[in-house]
């Protein structure tokens, strides 16, 4: 799977929250109550709410429209701050006195307290008549809509319905992070993602974190309000996909949970990035259980980061041909996972059967094949001013073809000794037509490998074939 979101335009639409954190060491119990005295060391803001599914958009490459409620009190300054450190375009409404805001106390790594500062807030018709023609004109240029409701206010039953309705007639899927026990407002959406506790609220019953109960009752509600997509998030038990056809439970990514703050807003920002793709269904929930794997292993509301995709599918992207220049970063990344590099060169001039034999063997012996090409300047050194036939570009394209070669390297010099002392691969090999003490740069090398050439083929053979 290549993980790409560059050209995904997303609106995020919902309740805006900032998350406080104050954070310190507990010592003593206060004489003045029987509570922890927590002495404050450090104080963290985040993004909350649909700020923070706004955030994690970003963090994965994606362009982000964002609209809510926020005050022009302090909180609502810093919440600003942050969408513009971020890049995230954004339409704030200032229909409330007090931007909601959650401060939490954390001593000695324990939640002590946390208080809440927000309104309870009702739209009026006007306000609502503006938000909604407001997102009418932002619907055309986006890719995909969430709605991101907390219970908070914006999520209007007129708003939710405006949203699905004119979304639907432009084709573009509907995601929506639910709250409540009453989903009419979602009606005919294309996505909602409850968590089990969320599916029983709505159920108006204790749903068990089951696969019957989920499905039992996830049919009903998926029914119900014409949900194209009902996706529960299951905790451990990881996220059950029900349509109409198609029902499938798909595991969670193993991971110590160290906090769960915001795992829902990533889970909803990959589905809304992977439908917009059109990938298919079992690309997109394991995409998304495994961003959620990563935000739980995080402190506070943290979003999760392309980088950390791409290396939980070990899909950091370094192109085939490396040069000189980003030697060292592929270096590095492979010998921070561990991974066992293997080093050979060559002029491969006319690929023929016993070059594939021989550097598939090279690719055997360990996890990551470097081939060694040697340049047109080096190849008339080595052969005389005929060869090459094929030029150096040529060459490296065709061995890049190759899956078992993970990198082609061109090289100048006439032997690649200084290229092997910068590799210092863990494997160095070279032919059997070589001895040992022959083989150049094998000082630099933790081990040599001879292999034997597959007899009777050489790109020399093959052009005296054709002279003739």
């Amino acid at each position: 799977m290549k993980l790409n979101f560059s050209t995904v335009n997303v609106l995020v639409v919902g309740d805006m929250m900032l998350d406080i954190y104050y954070t310190g060491d507990v010592s003593r119990i206060s004489p003045e109550a029987p509570v922890p005295v927590v002495k404050i060391s450090d104080t963290t803001n985040r993004l909350g709410g649909a700020c923070n599914v706004a955030n994690n958009l970003s963090h994965i490459g994606s362009n982000v429209r964002l609209l809510g409620l926020a005050s022009d009190d302090s909180y609502g300054k810093i919440l600003k701050k942050m969408l513009d450190d971020i890049k995230v375009s954004y339409q704030l409404y200032n229909f409330l006195e007090n931007t909601t805001s959650k401060l939490r106390v954390i001593g000695s790594r324990q939640q002590i307290a946390r208080l809440d500062f927000e309104d309870d807030t009702v739209l009026d018709k006007p306000s609502i008549d503006e938000i909604t023609k407001d997102i009418k004109k932002d619907l055309a240029l986006n890719d995909v809509i969430i709605i991101s409701d907390y219970g908070k206010g914006f999520c209007t039953d007129e708003i939710c319905a405006s949203i699905i309705s004119e979304a639907k007639k432009i084709s573009k899927p509907v995601i929506i992070d639910p709250k409540g026990s009453d989903w009419t407002k979602y009606t005919g959406a294309t996505v909602v993602t409850p968590n089990v506790k969320e599916l029983g609220v709505v159920a108006n019953i204790s749903i068990k974190n089951t696969d019957e109960d989920v499905l039992k009752y996830g049919r009903i509600i998926k029914d119900k309000y014409d949900i194209e997509y009902l996706i529960v998030t299951r905790s451990d038990q990881g996220i059950t996909v029900i349509t109409s056809d198609y029902v499938k439970t798909f595991k969670a990514e193993s991971k110590e949970v160290f906090d769960v703050s915001g795992a829902g807003d990533t889970v909803v920002s990959i589905l809304a990035v992977s439908f917009a793709l059109n990938y298919d269904i079992a690309e997109t929930i394991e995409l998304a259980n495994r961003a959620a794997g990563i935000v739980v292993g995080k402190a506070h509301t943290v979003p999760v980061t392309i980088d950390e995709l791409k290396e939980s599918y070990n899909l950091v992207e370094h192109s085939k041909m490396i040069t000189e220049k980003n030697l060292e970063d592929v270096l590095t990344y492979y010998r921070d996972r561990g991974k066992k590099i293997v080093f050979t060169n060559g002029c491969f001039d006319i690929l023929h059967i016993g070059h594939v034999k021989y550097l598939q063997a090279s690719k055997e012996v360990g996890d990551i094949l470097i081939v060694g090409l040697n340049s047109d300047k080096s190849v008339k050194i080595l052969k005389g001013n005929d060869r090459p036939i094929n030029n150096q570009a040529d060459r490296a394209t065709l061995l890049s073809a190759f899956s078992f070669i993970d990198h082609v390297i061109i090289f100048d010099d006439e032997t690649p000794t200084q290229l092997i002392k910068t590799i210092k691969p863990d494997v160095l090999v070279k032919g059997g037509d070589y001895k040992l003490e022959e083989v150049v740069g094998r000082e630099y090398a933790t081990k040599v490998v001879l292999i034997d050439f597959v007899e009777g083929y050489s790109s020399t053979n093959i052009i005296n074939k054709i002279s003739k």
